[in-house]
């Protein structure tokens, strides 16, 4: 019992120095109300065992490891300000924990508000929909993922931390159409595009966020059939969506671009954004004419039965189909 006591007060030290990390960002300004979500809700449960990359693949962490140096680092490592890898497949990654700060930004920019009911896209250990069930009420959150392994796991955490909103197992490019409308939709995995099913799931007024092309959109829904809005200017990598078309990974047609271009975080995050609406050698002359332009000059528009990408303005000159 003694080792557990210790382990109970390593792991609240570590939660407030995160918390305090976290604040040096900036991430509270805008809506202090997270920074007591963070401060309550301890990560280490939602994250029973974790990998972290080691030379020749990965080391297992784990909180009922025998050796209480091991458990130390396990607890440690679960308030580091980092992703954390939690399910592995032939040494693929199913599914992480995202880094903490970067969660903070994101539930910042969502902008959520008393009352609001809100849907998470990918469950993943369970901790953003703890943060959202502290911030807003069990009730009023619903989260869901493809595989039962993460749902069913996803379910438990929650429960070991005093939570129970809705898990539930499915698609999530079709969202939960039962508990609709939602106020706001959070996707916690990359997409290849916005599906409409979420835009249709959310009320008037509403906001959708979700990563995109390496970076963050956040989408303001008018109707259930039309949502714009522009990229946040952090970049942002996640495991993609699960049961969604995903176009190939090979860019094909590089030769012409410089490498300069290439080894660009801007130009690749165009690249991205363009796949099937430009080719990338126009893609780098539209990258070089613009003087590499930064993520919040984008943005995405879907409506009238399309959705388009673009540069400063959805009606301007550079604007381009959204595969």
């Amino acid at each position: 019992m003694g080792g557990h006591r210790d382990l109970d007060g390593l792991a609240a030290s570590a939660r407030a120095e995160l918390v305090r990390e976290i604040g040096l960002s900036g991430a509270w300004t805008a809506d202090p109300v997270w920074r007591e979500a963070f401060a309550a809700v301890p990560r280490h449960l939602f994250v029973p065992y974790y990998y972290v990359g080691v030379r020749g693949g990965y080391e297992r962490r784990w909180g009922e490891h025998p050796d209480p140096d091991a458990r130390a680092r396990w607890v440690l490592g679960a308030y580091a300000d980092a992703p954390l890898a939690t399910r592995l497949r032939d040494g693929e990654l199913l599914s992480s924990s995202s880094q903490p700060s970067l969660m903070a930004q994101m539930l910042v920019e969502l902008g959520v508000g008393d009352g609001d009911r809100v849907l998470e896209i990918g469950a993943g250990t369970g901790y953003n929909a703890a943060l959202l069930a502290h911030r807003l009420g069990d009730d009023l959150v619903t989260t869901v993922d493809l595989e039962p392994e993460i749902t069913e796991s996803a379910r438990r955490h929650l429960a070991a931390a005093g939570h129970h909103p809705a898990v539930v197992t499915g698609d999530g490019a079709r969202g939960v159409p039962e508990r609709a409308p939602y106020d706001r939709i959070l996707a916690t995995c990359a997409l290849p595009s916005v599906p409409r099913a979420w835009i249709a799931q959310c009320s008037p007024g509403g906001r959708i966020l979700a990563p995109l092309a390496t970076g963050l959109v956040v989408l303001t829904v008018r109707d259930a059939g039309y949502a714009e809005g522009r990229f946040l200017h952090t970049p942002a990598y996640f495991v993609p969506l699960r049961g969604a078309e995903r176009s190939e990974p090979e860019t094909p047609g590089l030769g012409g671009v410089p490498r300069r271009a290439r080894e660009d975080d801007r130009f690749r995050f165009l690249l991205e954004l363009s796949r099937g609406g430009l080719d990338p050698q126009e893609a780098y002359a539209l990258w070089d004419r613009e003087d590499a332009p930064r993520r919040e000059r984008y943005g995405i528009t879907v409506g009238d039965g399309r959705a388009w990408a673009w540069l400063d303005d959805p009606e301007g000159p550079y604007a381009w189909p959204l595969a």
